[in-house]
């Protein structure tokens, strides 16, 4: 089925934003979180909360933040299914590297077949996870729960797995192809300096050592 989409790709990108923002924290999502996030100012936040409000997809108390409705969020996660569908086919099909295919799949997640989409999936043999470890909603809208730490909460002498990465910018991901660090390698923490949180791995046969912001955005799951 085709159709064409009641809101607009700023609209559609909000949602997926505070819905990605509500993964990481049960909390409600702030403004100054959601400006971060897609690097814009707090006032056209604010201007785009009050459009959303309006077409009640999501609920905003003053001070207290915001939280999708319902219908926004299954808005929200059908944009994530598609976005994170469409990184597996340009990373798995196409070769792109997983520092590439953000940017490429923001673009492609706005298309509204349901037909498409669901050939994708099929195509793609139902993946469950993108390259950057994220889960990809099923198409009832599901989200397999991940059971991944932050790097930075390991603790000493634990290893673990490389699972995913909490900041899919290119130039994170560029940083971690120098270290090497990729997804399924073998992680354990060394050291951490309580002055800076600071943290020293070893990954295969050398030790790295890591700022705790790089600590921060990688996501571990325990062997």
């Amino acid at each position: 089925m085709y159709f064409c989409s009641m809101y607009t790709f700023a609209e559609e990108n909000y949602l997926k934003a505070i819905y990605k923002l509500s993964e990481l924290d049960t909390q409600a999502v702030s403004t100054n979180a959601i400006a971060d996030l897609l690097q814009t100012k707090a006032a056209s936040v604010t201007d785009m909360i009050k459009k959303l409000s309006d077409k009640r997809l999501l609920k905003y108390e003053k001070y207290k933040g915001v939280e999708l409705t319902d219908k926004g969020k299954k808005i929200a996660i059908e944009t994530v299914r598609k976005h994170r569908l469409w990184e597996c086919f340009l990373y798995d099909k196409l070769k792109f590297g997983w520092d590439e295919v953000h940017e490429i799949a923001e673009q492609l997640e706005h298309i509204q077949s349901e037909v498409l989409v669901d050939k994708l999936d099929e195509f793609l043999e139902f993946p469950t996870h993108d390259p950057h470890g994220d889960p990809i909603p099923g198409k009832n809208g599901i989200v397999k729960k991940t059971n991944f730490i932050l790097l930075s909460e390991l603790e000493l002498d634990k290893k673990a797995i490389m699972a995913g990465v909490v900041d899919h910018s290119s130039v994170f991901l560029q940083y971690l192809n120098k270290l090497e660090i990729t997804l399924g390698i073998q992680v354990q923490l060394v050291e951490r300096n309580e002055y800076d949180g600071s943290i020293e791995i070893q990954i295969q046969r050398k030790k790295l050592h890591l700022s705790k912001e790089v600590a921060k955005n990688i996501l571990v799951k325990l062997k």
